[in-house]
């Protein structure tokens, strides 16, 4: 299988729930392994709470030969226990670390040693100096929690000069506020790349819940069209091909320094989108392993 047109990319998976959707999941890597991605990362959970599971699926990845990133949260967390966390990290072969402040779970009060991840991405580099390269999120519609546009820059700018390698930004359908979004951090004087985060359509109903959920605006004519779909899920992956496939044409035309692709543990979607885009020959849809 080789690659039609060279573009980076990078992949994030959550850790599986149990053994029998592990196994699958290490299927899913191996075909998404096709597209020579620069990097994998594993998502951590509110608090920490998946952090064995995060820390798992990692040793797994280092072992299969991936380069691989992990999450790591802040909120809630002392500077003993991310210490611990870096040097089990750098123990195991990682070296990308995607710096967050993360959500506490339900029903915790704000506690802990880090405020924001700008705390976060300075005690690394106090600890540890380069030894991690470092992500930050980015938010080109606005953080769901910023008071104003111009904090949310502002905080992003602030994590940036503590010391980011790079950002990875919130997913969007709108290409015109990534593109701003960058012109304005530019503005103040931050240079790192801004990786545009990509999610593929294949469910209208999750998409809406985790877009009202994280502040990602689905365009009116979207959300319609998908709404009118009702339960017709060929339809709906087929429609979200085609806008996902021209957001990301068009970012490609606008120069951007790589694609970040939220896989949500699938393959099809990805693989699909990337075919479209001339990124990776057809794939075989009786080829591909679906995780439930």
């Amino acid at each position: 299988m080789s690659i039609v047109k060279r573009v980076p990319l990078s992949l994030e998976f959550f850790p599986a729930k149990n053994s029998e959707v592990a196994a699958k999941l290490v299927g899913i890597r191996k075909e998404l392994s096709a597209l020579q991605p620069e990097f994998c990362s594993v998502t951590f959970g509110a608090g920490g709470t998946t952090q064995a599971g995060t820390f798992s699926t990692l040793r797994e990845m280092v072992s299969e030969g991936t380069v691989a990133a992990s999450h790591l949260s802040c909120i809630g967390a002392t500077k003993d226990s991310i210490r611990e966390q870096l040097a089990e990290l750098k123990a195991m072969g990682v070296r990308r670390i995607v710096a967050l402040r993360g959500d506490l779970p339900s029903g915790y009060g704000i506690s802990g040693d880090f405020g924001h991840a700008s705390d976060l991405v300075r005690f690394i580099r106090e600890e540890t100096g380069d030894t991690f390269w470092l992500e930050v999120a980015a938010y080109p519609e606005v953080h769901p929690q910023a008071k104003s546009p111009a904090s949310d820059l502002e905080a992003f700018a602030v994590k940036a000069r503590a010391g980011a390698n790079s950002a990875i930004t919130q997913y969007f359908f709108n290409a015109d506020a990534y593109f701003r979004f960058c012109d304005d951090a530019r503005a103040l004087g931050v240079e790192i790349p801004i990786i545009p985060g990509i999610m593929p359509i294949t469910n209208s109903t999750q998409l809406m819940r985790f877009s009202d959920s994280c502040g990602t605006e689905i365009p009116r004519w979207i959300r319609l069209r998908l709404q009118s779909f009702g339960d017709d899920t060929a339809s709906i992956k087929a429609f979200g091909l085609d806008v996902v496939t021209d957001l990301c044409e068009r970012l490609l035309c606008g120069g951007v320094p790589s694609l970040h692709f939220y896989t949500m543990n699938q393959s099809a979607p990805v693989l699909a989108l990337c075919s479209c885009l001339g990124l990776t020959p057809t794939v075989k849809a009786s080829e591909l392993v679906v995780l439930a």
